[in-house]
């Protein structure tokens, strides 16, 4: 017959009033002074721990910041393709969210099976060195297919072992947006440069042109003030000998033969048109002269209406009165054109195109030139097409600079373009070159026209 011994009980605590054993005393305040310490460390392990906490949150929110503020897709995956982690711009761009997303293959969101496959390959290959700006198309959220120029950089263990990987990436229209407004950019740069360049040119065209027209005008001046008093003599003269041949007293029969050897009446039947010819060459060179003033701002011409249907005829009819026979131009161009502005400047731009076509046609087989406009609102657009060899395209950008000229030395100055632009620009208007599909150079001159 077996006894169960009862447990020991454990010494019970001293009760109050009552003597401690000894050593009970100190053993009592080394137990409380072991729970202040194990207090003291607990307070401070919560203070720290409270410390990393926040730090860690900080360390999230900015990094939620981050991932929010970015344009491009960002995809954390696993090894296995699995989606962990998207931005909010990945969202966007497929119209799901995080519940829709998370814990799917990556593949799903590539456009096709052809996509997938490739994506798969790629990601197989170069997961571990990682996959640099590789088109892909993903399935955007309107079910668009979209061109994605993607990014992988895979992520690695402490041990560096391939834990997963980071997609990025950015819609190629967006690049090609970016690039289109950078060359935009750049060519509104270069056109600017030109144009400043081009300004500065046309200020010491401008300085060089004042003082040719001013040396100029002197003697013009003179030249047709002798040549109107020649032409008064010149009938004085021819009333004089017809007087002295009408006179009873005169020898008839010497003078008669001194008259016919001397040739007197054909000098006399062609005097008024060779001082006519004379009259008119120094008037036109007065008017150059007066242009060029004008061009190069010596004198302000007050505008006046100018009738450009009369400009362009009687441009044509001066330069193909010296021109080939075989030169033709065709002419059709709205009726009552009016611009405001200098009829002689004008006169001058529109001689100078029709003589530019002239020359580069010398040697065809048909050389012509159509003149032909239209009404646009309040402007007039005028095309100068002629079926000559062309412009070369390397001299294109430099057609309106001073001194270049692609005809032979001493065959042209170079200025005639160039002052024409500057005319053209003065009335508020365009010259612009270029070359015709079908061959053959074409100028575009735009001027502004009174309405209806």
């Amino acid at each position: 017959m077996s006894t169960t011994v009862p447990p020991a009980e454990p010494d019970a605590a001293p009760e109050a009033g009552s003597p401690l054993p000894p050593g009970g005393e100190q053993a009592w305040i080394e137990v409380i002074q072991k729970m202040d310490e194990v207090y003291n460390d607990l307070l401070q392990y919560e203070v720290a721990l409270e410390e990393k906490n926040a730090a860690l949150e900080e360390s999230h929110q900015f990094i939620e910041s981050v991932l929010a503020s970015m344009s491009d897709i960002l995809i954390v995956c696993d090894r296995n393709g699995t989606i962990q982690e998207v931005n909010p711009a990945l969202r966007h761009f497929t119209g799901k969210g995080n519940e829709d997303l998370a814990h799917t293959p990556i593949f799903d969101l590539f456009a096709d099976d052809g996509e997938r496959a490739k994506a798969r390959d790629l990601f197989s290959r170069y997961g571990r060195d990682g996959v640099h700006d590789c088109e892909l198309f993903l399935r955007a959220g309107d079910g668009s297919t979209v061109p994605v120029s993607m990014n992988c950089t895979p992520r690695l263990s402490q041990t560096g072992k391939l834990v997963g990987v980071v997609v990025t990436g950015r819609p190629v229209g967006e690049l090609r947006k970016a690039y289109q407004a950078l060359r935009q950019a750049h060519e509104d740069l270069k056109r600017t440069q030109s144009q400043l360049l081009h300004a500065e040119k046309m200020v010491s065209l401008g300085r060089l042109v004042a003082g040719v027209a001013h040396e100029l005008n002197n003697p013009i001046s003179f030249v047709l003030g002798n040549v109107l008093s020649l032409k008064r003599y010149g009938e004085r003269l021819e009333r004089y000998i017809g007087a002295v041949h009408a006179s009873p007293l005169a020898e008839d029969a010497e003078l008669a033969e001194l008259r016919q050897g001397l040739r007197i009446d054909r000098i006399l039947g062609d005097m008024p048109h060779l001082i006519d010819g004379m009259i008119e060459g120094a008037e036109r060179t007065r008017d150059i002269v007066d242009a060029l003033k004008r061009f190069s701002a010596v004198d302000k011409a007050t505008p006046e209406r100018v009738s450009l249907n009369e400009v362009i005829e009687r441009a044509v009819r001066w330069v193909t009165q010296s021109a080939s026979a075989r030169f033709t131009v065709q002419v059709d161009v709205p009726p009552d054109l009016i611009c405001p502005g200098s009829s002689g400047q004008l006169q001058q731009v529109v001689m100078n195109l029709v003589q530019n076509a002239c020359d580069a046609t010398e040697g065809g087989a048909a050389p012509q030139l159509w003149i032909t406009g239209e009404r646009q609102g309040d402007q007039v657009v005028l095309h100068f097409a002629d079926n000559g060899p062309g412009i070369a395209e390397a001299n294109l950008s430099r057609l309106f600079e001073p001194f270049f000229t692609t005809k032979p030395v001493g065959q042209g100055t170079g200025l005639g373009l160039s002052i024409s632009y500057g005319i053209v620009d003065r009335h508020g208007g365009r010259l612009t070159a270029g070359n015709r599909a079908v061959g053959g150079a074409e100028f575009i001159l735009t001027l502004p026209v009174e309405s209806h």
